[in-house]
């Protein structure tokens, strides 16, 4: 998350008032960096990642791990030497050279922390990732206190559950209104707060997040969660719970933090040209579900073991805004739109780019957009792809507005129009350059799962960075599937053991001029899609090249010296083990922990000694003290 504004935030009331105006000017800016920026060419292929930290407080007596609050206090103390840096360099103008920078995110215990400044655009530096990973974790170790741990990992398993929180307190915070978490999780920039509370006074009622149990063996059946209060009678939310919210067989969460305080792993990618991003922007997203369900690390949630393997559906509904009306439960009166998603979701249409490749009937998914919005957007030039995508973002409503920020000149300023864009969470996200900014057109890569050791996340990243650079060097690489089939895959990337279980639509011929197979059923063959396990779209199978071969390819036209492309094969070797299942994701690794542990009565409860010992192991594995081959692959340590 970038720097956050500071102000008065306006009450969900008085922010309703102002939606359509903000979503106005934000029209107006965005029409503005389109002007300005659209015939810009030849920005480098530069690129950063975002990783997320948790910090943790470790009781080794007591044998307990709780989240500690000071994760905003050492973010703070992190954040001063940039602070210091930009105001020398005001003065000076000497060239800002940062090891990292940090940002703070919805979590009081969360830590953002990404390169400072982004990584070149020649492969050779692909090897300086790790490096500067690792950098990271050892800079905020300078602030820990002797019994503080950084934990990267998808969700903090005993989140709202019992003694999760140091110091601890109670659940009976006005803004979230939570039966489990108190209002103190949430960072306390005011953004947060009246954020989680704005998504539940929009909504009507509090978000409900049902992910299914993993049935043990003695896990009842039906399981009714007996630690949900449903007696409790604070806030008029309360019975929620108790009339159909927490569903029989599911693990129940009830606030924005359980989705939001989740980490993950994002790569951030700039492209030559808006033409180069939109194509970037289009063929990740098809790639989106299967690299989830490589890096899938997340089969706990609030104590309990799910039946799913990540965290993303635990996101989309925890920042689910929609009201009744707009999920379809009651005929429109108030609202706009019948809405079929949340905000956070796979993307809902193509955006095509001059490659060629795109046809309307990949945007098969009936889009919901404004359409005053996007025939404003026509008329002032912009095409209609790109107008549908972005009045497609603006029926939603603006959920933060700073009072002291309404006010501004919409032709060097983006804040309303990224008011809208930030919120809309998608599985790619495509980025305009911000006014004038020598930063670029940009495409967001989010559905990874963060990875327990520095190896994993720059294996992921460099992976991804490669793979963007294959598709955009070979034009004729043409990886479009259907809107719905990107959904649908989604869906099946967060089942437990999706990678070695489950089946995607991906294309099957991704050349566009291959034409070696007969069509079938009259439908051209570079039309046609198959249902793939991860292996063969990774790895390639007799019948399809497979990614990994296609970034060999690429990697084959470029001069490595032998040590770069080793270090390179070693992460290669690593994504090629994760798709064939001969190296464990971490969701698996944490279930096998579990259920293995002396503790554990197979009921699917993960208890506070179990999860002590899991939060233990997973730092010793982090940090090399213990080796985890089956996780990380021989010789991968770290």
């Amino acid at each position: 998350m970038g720097l956050l504004s500071l102000g008065t935030p306006l009450s969900w009331d008085q922010a309703r008032e102002l939606a359509q105006e903000v979503r106005d000017h934000g029209i107006e800016q965005f029409l503005h960096i389109w002007d300005n920026t659209k015939d810009r060419k030849r920005d480098q292929l530069l690129w950063g990642d975002e990783i997320e930290y948790m910090l943790i407080s470790l009781d080794h007596q007591g044998r307990r791990a709780r989240l500690s609050q000071r994760g905003h206090e050492l973010l703070s103390l992190l954040q001063v030497e940039e602070a210091e840096s930009l105001e020398r360099a005001s003065r000076t103008g000497e060239k800002i050279e940062l090891e990292a920078l940090w940002r703070p995110e919805f979590g009081r215990y969360m830590i953002e922390g990404t390169p400072g400044h982004p990584y070149n655009s020649t492969v050779n530096d692909l090897v300086n990732v790790e490096a500067n990973m690792k950098r990271r974790r050892e800079i905020v170790a300078q602030l820990m206190n002797e019994n503080e741990i950084i934990l990267s990992v998808g969700s903090y398993l005993a989140l709202g559950s019992g003694d999760f929180f140091d110091p601890p307190h109670k659940a009976n915070g006005p803004f979230s209104r939570s039966m489990f978490l108190p209002d103190e999780v949430i960072n306390p920039h005011p953004r947060f707060r009246t954020l989680a509370g704005n998504i539940r006074e929009r909504r009507g009622e509090k978000v409900a997040i049902n992910m299914p149990i993993f049935h043990d063996l003695n896990t009842p059946r039906p399981f009714v969660d007996p630690t949900i209060p449903y007696t409790r009678d604070l806030f008029p939310e309360d019975k929620e719970a108790r009339e159909g919210a927490a569903l029989p067989d599911h693990i129940y969460m009830d606030a924005m933090g359980f989705g939001m305080g989740c980490c993950c792993l994002q790569i951030t990618l700039q492209a030559p040209n808006v033409d180069q991003a939109r194509r970037l922007y289009d063929q990740l997203a098809t790639v989106g579900a299967v690299m989830m369900s490589l890096s899938a690390s997340s089969p706990v949630f609030r104590g309990y073991l799910a039946d799913v393997d990540c965290r993303w559906n635990v996101i989309s509904a925890a920042v689910d805004d929609r009201t009744r009306e707009e999920r379809g439960l009651e005929k429109l009166s108030k609202d706009r739109f019948v809405i079929p998603k949340s905000r956070y979701g796979t993307i809902d249409t193509f955006l095509g780019s001059s490659d060629g490749h795109f046809k309307p009937e990949y945007n098969d998914l009936e889009l919901v957009y404004d359409k005053d919005i996007h025939q404003h957007l026509a008329n002032n030039g912009i095409d209609d792809l790109m107008a549908k995508h972005v009045s497609h973002l603006f029926i939603r409503d603006p959920l933060v507005i700073f009072k002291e920020l309404l006010e501004q000149d919409d032709s060097v300023s983006a804040d309303h129009f990224e008011n809208l864009q930030s919120t809309n969470w998608q599985n790619v996200r495509f980025k305009p350059p911000p006014p004038n900014s020598p930063i670029g057109w940009r495409v967001e890569f989010r559905p990874l799962e963060v990875q327990v050791t520095d190896f994993e996340n720059a294996a992921f990243s460099v992976f991804t960075v490669l793979l963007a650079r294959a598709i955009l060097a070979f034009g004729d690489l043409n990886l479009y599937i259907p809107v719905t089939k990107m959904d649908i895959n989604m869906e099946r990337a967060h089942s437990r053991d999706a990678v070695l279980r489950e089946k995607f639509f991906f294309r099957r011929n991704i050349y566009a001029d291959d034409s070696s197979s007969e069509a079938g059923d009259g439908e051209a063959e570079e039309d046609q899609v198959a249902e793939m396990s991860a292996n063969e779209i990774i790895n390639g199978s007799p019948a399809f090249v497979g990614l990994i071969p296609i970034v060999e390819m690429y990697l084959d036209t470029v001069a490595l010296s032998e040590s770069v492309r080793r270090k390179i094969d070693s992460y290669i070797a690593f994504i090629r083990g994760r798709a064939d299942g001969s190296l464990m994701t971490a969701a698996a690794w944490i279930r096998n922990f579990v259920r293995s542990h002396a503790d554990y009565a197979f009921d699917s409860v993960v208890s506070a000694e179990i999860n002590y010992d899991l939060v233990v192991a997973l730092d010793d594995i982090a940090h090399g003290r213990r080796l985890a081959p089956e996780l990380v692959g021989e010789g991968n340590a770290r």
